[in-house]
């Protein structure tokens, strides 16, 4: 039955790419989809904990954008992991694969070293985001402002210094979306955009119809993250007119722009929340960046990706809309 015949009404649904698979989420839960090595597809219902339901403020707007973020980058982490271990990719942990210092270090540490690896790799990991997308782009735009340009650009730092950013960004997402293994997971990413739309129009679930629609979707984290671009330029422009010579001390206004960081993403979630509601010419620029970005973080996936996120939208719906119309009926 199509959801164009089904009486109960839509409920808002969003998700992401795994390895080998998707995860979809909506108002009462999620569930994650993963094509195993023997060619079946594994559902599992997730629960989702949200901490505005013990923590009231952080439902407010502005603040609800931050407790989000981190809320979505820990269940996403964890959803990764489940999905590389069913989809195989740690058969190398099998003591028969492992090599002899593997073996040692897993009969001796166990978990603790598992436990110690991730967090130095999530240390690791924001070393190198603060590097690439916080000092980088300032040493470069005071490089070429102060050999090139003679210190023209003093007064319009914020804005090159955005704009260098987003160089950067796009960049590094080109660079990575070369990688196999990536290019795959990108497809998955199509995948469950397609899916989604093909829900939000109404149509049937099926292959066909989920392979017509676009997958460009303007809720995604690419916008997402192009928003918190422009956002930041605008905030960092602000602060440098109203308060003249604060970004002279790089070290300074390099801690402001972290310190600032929290209003920026929770401004950006408030306009990803209007962007799904309304489609003016306002939002129609500022996800302009986002959608095209999503050339790159996307790919068109194939009919066995697009069963994966058919079956992940399915798990999440059918108690979904079940539990809203008896709710509106109630």
């Amino acid at each position: 039955m199509s959801n164009k015949e089904n009486c109960c009404p839509k409920v808002s649904v969003g998700g992401q790419a795994l390895i080998e698979g998707i995860m979809m989420q909506g108002p009462k839960g999620a569930a994650m989809s993963v094509r195993l090595p023997d060619g079946s597809i594994d559902t599992e219902k997730l629960e989702v904990k949200h901490i505005r339901d013990k923590f009231k403020p952080a439902g407010w707007p502005i603040i609800r954008g931050v407790f989000n973020m981190v809320e979505s980058l820990m269940f996403g982490m964890k959803c990764m992991e489940k999905s590389a271990e069913k989809a195989g990719l740690d058969d190398d942990t099998d003591p028969e694969n492992m090599s002899k210092l593997d073996k040692w270090i897993s009969d001796h540490f166990g978990p603790k070293m598992m436990a110690v690896v991730t967090g130095i790799s999530m240390v690791l990991g924001c070393g190198l985001a603060f590097v690439l997308f916080f000092y980088l782009p300032t040493f470069l735009v005071d490089t070429v402002d102060k050999y090139i340009f003679k210190n023209v650009l003093a007064n319009l730092h914020p804005l090159f210094e955005g704009i260098m950013r987003m160089i950067i960004f796009v960049a590094y997402i080109w660079i990575v979306s070369k990688i196999p293994d990536i290019k795959r997971v990108f497809m998955y990413h199509g995948a469950e955009h397609k899916s989604i739309f093909c829900y939000e129009q109404g149509l049937e679930l099926t292959v066909e119809n989920v392979r017509k629609q676009k997958r460009f979707h303007p809720r995604c984290g690419t916008s997402f993250i192009f928003v918190i671009l422009i956002i930041s330029i605008l905030i960092s422009s602000v602060l440098v007119v109203v308060f003249p010579g604060i970004d002279e001390v790089r070290a300074v206004w390099m801690a402001i722009k972290l310190l600032i960081v929290p209003l920026t993403v929770g401004i950006g979630y408030e306009f990803i929340r209007y962007a799904g509601k309304h489609d003016n010419a306002l939002v129609k620029i500022l996800s302009a960046p986002g959608l095209w970005m999503q050339r790159l973080t996307t790919q068109e996936p194939t009919d066995d990706i697009i069963e994966v996120g058919i079956e992940s939208i399915k798990a999440v719906l059918f108690d979904a809309e079940e539990n809203k119309a008896e709710e509106d009926e109630a």
